[in-house]
């Protein structure tokens, strides 16, 4: 096993291959502040290791995001929206950050129950102490578990967070769908060349080849999905893709907008407080 030092630079110098290789100007790019071609970068929580490099990298590149968060295991603390990381949080929502509820315990749907009337949910959390078990849900449960990481986000964040949320793993039924938004969240998923592939086995998909995939996707009005920290990929995404990307896709013409300026959701979210 190598050690962390020679990891990090291992990760330093394929960053600056990969950026040197998409620095060159792109002719015709527009300018951020006039760029009609949006995108909308958007990270789901996840073991937390790489999220100090993802607020790096943001900041660096004057990118905001929409953070859709659960309360997961983490690597270090107590939780993804556990104390440890709440400083991490609130200086995200001082950088202009949105936030969105991912479930509180990662709750994963499996199938719909009940009736049209009454609806159910079989789902499995993936995080706190029912994690990895099979679960009924009500429609009401579920809406609390939703509102539980909401509620986290606003309390960490002094931010209301948007009136959105995201299913694990964007798994999810009409029924589930009308339930919600009976509540008042409406779900967002993400484009089909908005997956970055950051929770691909790395065995399988290098990150040069998820950098590549992702510069020559990527369209106009993509919502684009990240982690912040996947157990299972040895060779982590961001440190390697992340910012090559971000200046890649601004290289070809793409600005960076959160999910409060997206035209299908805009409506949904009550001004913005800065």
């Amino acid at each position: 096993m190598r050690a962390a030092g020679s990891r990090a630079a291992g990760c330093g110098r394929r960053w600056a291959v990969l950026l040197l290789a998409f620095a060159a100007p792109i002719p015709g790019a527009g300018a951020q502040g006039d760029c009609k071609r949006p995108l909308y970068l958007t990270f789901d929580t996840g073991h937390m290791e790489i999220a100090p490099l993802v607020a790096e990298v943001l900041r660096r590149q004057q990118v905001r995001v929409s953070f859709f968060a659960a309360n997961e295991r983490t690597k270090q603390g107590d939780g993804s929206l556990g104390d440890h990381w709440a400083p991490w949080w609130r200086a995200r929502a001082a950088e202009g950050h949105e936030f969105a509820s991912h479930t509180w315990s990662h709750v994963g749907w499996r199938a719909d129950l009940g009736s049209a009337q009454d609806p159910a949910f079989r789902v499995r959390p993936s995080a706190g102490p029912r994690a990895g078990q099979s679960l009924v849900l009500s429609a009401a449960e579920y809406c609390a578990e939703i509102a539980r990481a909401a509620d986290r986000l606003q309390a960490l964040t002094g931010r209301a967070p948007l009136p959105l949320f995201r299913a694990p793993g964007g798994k999810t039924s009409p029924r589930l769908l009308a339930s919600a938004r009976a509540c008042g969240y409406t779900h967002v998923g993400w484009s089909p060349t908005g997956f970055l592939g950051d929770e691909l086995a790395s065995e399988q998909v290098s990150n040069a080849a998820l950098l590549r995939r992702a510069l020559q996707s990527v369209r106009s009005g993509d919502i684009l999905l990240a982690h912040l920290g996947i157990w299972s990929r040895k060779d982590p995404w961001a440190p390697a893709v992340l910012e090559p990307l971000i200046v890649g896709l601004k290289q070809r013409g793409f600005c960076f907008r959160t999910l409060r300026e997206h035209p299908d959701y805009a409506a949904l979210a009550a001004p913005a407080v800065r």
